[in-house]
């Protein structure tokens, strides 16, 4: 049989109706998780520049946190999707607990350092005092927030894996609204409450993230659903060979997702180089670039959930032409959403009102550029989200990333801008180097058929 027709043959039925359903709410929830930060921005603007500017350089901080949260139960998201696919339920529940635990104790580990040195961790960023001031006090309040996001993303990464990742997303609507309606009340001092200004906003982000907590976690257990584990499970999977085994897959992805958004800042600085306006239109970008490529996103993670299904059921064959499938999948997403972003600019550049006409025509530029964009990193992001991390390749896709991104994007967009002076949007397009370089890894790595592994020993 031709390539195509293997291809057609594994993925026809209800394969990719699956895919669909599991991408979608994925994609409403991180639409939702990346808009908290985005409301606290919104809100705080009404109160000045200095408070815009803290809770940015504090966000910067709990950001990277996050991602290394996210890194951390990847582990746990790769394990459980096996577990699943070999019909292994204990064993989901056990990951799950292993995932929520090493989170946990990464999460507290950050709330300690964020509580201790909130002014050091702030002054790596601003030289300013009142917003070294201000982000100090939001940061040390927004850290215990880490604990919710632990909790959350933990029991998150288990719901995928049995195809049930709406549960989450609508207790994630939840927080949202509850961020909302605090961030209003704490701020401004509604309701009888005392403004509170950017503490009101910190403290809003740390109850929301409760009650998400407390909504999330009481479904579970009151529905008594599968991942509603206990102590007893806790102690189960407490084996030394067990935790070794998680942090084989976790610790690579972990600092992989660091590498990769220290790399982001140091695009920012690099196109800090050509003037406020490049800086200015990339601000602009980067929310636009985050919603355009969110379905992407919700699809790679849904094909590691499906991978990760066939490879926990040994199901070699079908894995691989289901995996060309979903690349397939996403490549035509791409163009599509690629061509809506084109059409869509001129509302979203109305959207920025303040933006001079100098750097709206810049912003325009940009849009250009993303819209091939989002068509090139839709092949690596699935092959590597999707595919190959799914097999437990993630040594590879860590070093793929750091010779990528360290290697080739960064140091060809800093000579460009720093020796060159080039033009902001020839800057921008530079940033796309480095998925020219996955493409080609991510190509012959799939080909090779060396990331389908079995990681449960079932």
């Amino acid at each position: 049989m031709s390539l195509l027709a293997n291809v057609l043959l594994h993925t026809r039925g209800d394969f990719f109706r699956r895919l669909v359903s599991i991408a979608i709410p994925i994609s409403l929830q991180m639409l939702m998780l990346s808009s908290r930060g985005l409301v606290d921005v919104l809100m705080l603007g009404q109160l000045g520049e200095e408070e815009i500017a803290a809770v940015g350089v504090a966000a910067r901080a709990t950001f990277v946190s996050t991602i290394m949260l996210v890194g951390m139960s990847a582990g746990g998201a790769l394990l459980s999707a096996q577990f699943w696919g070999a019909g292994d339920r204990e064993g989901v529940r056990g990951s799950t607990a292993l995932t929520w635990l090493m989170s946990m104790i990464f999460a507290l580990f950050t709330v300690v350092l964020f509580v201790v040195f909130p002014s050091e961790i702030m002054a790596t960023t601003t030289d300013s005092e009142t917003v070294n001031k201000l982000g100090s006090q939001y940061l040390v309040i927004t850290s215990f927030s880490m604990c919710a996001i632990a909790c959350v993303n933990s029991m998150s990464v288990g719901l995928r894996a049995i195809h049930k990742p709406g549960i989450s997303t609508f207790f994630s609507g939840i927080g949202i609204i509850s961020n909302v309606i605090l961030n209003w009340i704490l701020i401004f001092g509604k309701l009888g409450f005392p403004a509170l200004g950017i503490q009101g906003a910190a403290l809003a982000t740390l109850l929301s993230g409760a009650i998400e907590v407390g909504c999330l976690y009481g479904y579970i257990y009151s529905k008594k659903h599968l991942l509603a584990f206990g102590l007893t499970d806790l102690r189960n999977v407490l084996e030394l060979s067990n935790v070794i085994r998680f942090l084989k897959l976790s610790l690579p992805t972990t600092f992989n997702f660091l590498a990769w958004s220290g790399g982001l800042f140091v695009y920012h600085a690099i196109m800090g180089q050509t003037g406020v306006q490049g800086l200015a239109a990339l601000s602009v970008m980067t929310p636009v670039e985050s919603i355009s490529l969110s379905l992407l996103i919700g699809l790679s993670n849904a094909a590691a959930v499906l991978i990760g299904n066939q490879l926990g059921a040994k199901q070699y064959e079908a894995v691989y032409y289901q995996a060309l499938g979903v690349i397939s999948a996403n490549f035509i997403t791409a163009v599509f959403m690629s061509g809506l972003l084109y059409l869509a600019q001129i509302p979203i550049l109305n959207s920025f009102s303040a933006l001079t006409g100098e750097t709206r025509a810049l912003v325009e530029k940009f849009i250009l550029i993303l819209s091939l964009g989002i068509i090139l990193r839709s092949i690596p992001m699935v092959a590597i989200v999707g595919v190959l991390r799914a097999g437990g390749d993630v040594r590879y896709c860590l070093g793929q990333d750091l010779v990528a991104q360290w290697l080739i994007g960064i140091p060809i967009a800093a000579v460009a801008a720093m020796y060159f002076n080039a033009d902001p949007e020839w800057i921008y397009l530079l940033f796309l180097s480095e998925e020219v370089v996955k493409w080609i890894g991510c190509f012959f790595r799939v080909r090779s058929k060396k990331w389908m592994r079995n990681l449960i020993g079932s």
